[in-house]
């Protein structure tokens, strides 16, 4: 975990919603400055830090909102952190809560160096990630929908769907079978849910795909030499990294994509694992999904899995892999290569 520590004579800690945002500004001696409660109007903020502007840092926790406050910041020179919202216990333990006391916690913190710091992704890439995301979330929708069909079909003990129903003209007649006519009209509903967002997670893929190669083309087909990451699956890696530098060491960058386990000791003992729902859930989702696609490419990945699955089960075993091809997708980006599976499986 990384925290602020660089000095400066005013900081700005802020408890920032919708509408409102409590502003509060120690000096470097901790005495509270001005402690007001705003909107969230650019101009009311910049009018209300200006006599500090000198030498002033501006530091909120990180929640959906901090977009246009980043972007303000970075226009006008000052300097903007985010605060990791699991991290900051400090503001959410007291025994009295409310959102002036919020801000002035968080301006302590940023002035004691005990700040959690989040990336502040930038603005020009911040848009095309958000996009990628959102297609996303329409791809899990419409496989909780084929879900659906299936699980119905199951229902009425009718014979196995064995067409593959994420392509349309497999799902023509697939409302016939059903006899009831609610029944029918029911998958009938889903069936037209899949064509409609069908079309427009189409239009998405080739509205990011012609956008994003601007941004770093290079790293995006080097992402593709690996078996099982195509086109989409390269886009939300290279998306949700945005700057592998950011990552000093491997095991920071596999902490950071979830793909191993952070372990609980005290006295030395161990007592189970702790921050699963620390780091990024979408690189996550993208690496399990690499893992399974590129054992289904390398007649060498499934036998290692299968030697892997002998000691430790399959689920362990796909973990490892997918650990270690975390490792190698950063030593791709760092070292500036294409994937060797030679050298992948021999090391």
């Amino acid at each position: 975990m990384r925290f602020y520590n660089t000095s400066h004579q005013y900081y700005c800690g802020i408890d920032l919603h919708t509408k409102m945002m409590y502003v509060c500004i120690l000096n470097n001696e901790g005495e509270i400055l001005l402690h007001q409660n705003i909107p969230t109007q650019p101009n009311r903020f910049l009018k209300l830090i200006g006599p500090y502007r000198e030498d002033i840092v501006v530091g909120v926790e990180c929640i959906f909102s901090w977009y246009w406050l980043a972007d303000l910041c970075q226009a006008e020179g000052i300097p903007f952190i985010l605060g990791h919202a699991l991290y900051m216990k400090a503001i959410h333990g007291g025994k009295s809560k409310n959102d002036k006391i919020d801000s002035e916690k968080i301006a302590k913190l940023i002035r004691g160096g005990t700040f959690p710091l989040a990336h502040v992704y930038p603005q020009e890439m911040r848009a095309t990630r958000d996009l990628l995301r959102r297609r996303n979330y329409f791809v899990h929708r419409r496989a909780e929908l084929q879900a659906h069909i299936k699980l119905t079909n199951f229902q009425y003990n009718l014979p196995s769907i064995t067409r593959k129903l994420d392509r349309r003209a497999n799902r023509n007649d697939l409302a016939e079978r059903f006899h009831d006519s609610s029944v029918r009209k029911n998958v009938e509903a889903d069936i037209h849910l899949m064509d409609s967002m069908e079309d427009e997670i189409k239009a998405l893929e080739a509205y990011i795909i012609s956008h994003a190669k601007g941004h770093d083309p290079r790293t995006y087909f080097r992402l593709q030499t690996v078996p099982g990451i195509g086109a989409i699956l390269a886009l939300v890696i290279l998306y949700e990294i945005e700057d592998i530098g950011r990552f000093p060491s491997t095991q920071q960058f596999c902490s950071y994509a979830r793909l191993v386990k952070c372990p609980k000791e005290s006295a030395g003992k161990r007592y189970g694992f702790s921050g699963g729902r620390i780091g990024n859930a979408h690189l996550k989702w993208a690496f399990s999904e690499a893992t399974a696609l590129f054992m289904r490419e390398s007649e060498r990945a499934k036998r290692y899995v299968a030697k892997l699955a002998r000691k430790h089960g399959k689920g362990k075993a796909m973990s490892i892999l997918g650990h270690k091809l975390g490792r190698a997708v950063y030593a791709i980006l760092r070292k500036q290569d294409s994937f060797d599976e030679n050298y992948f499986f021999s090391h």
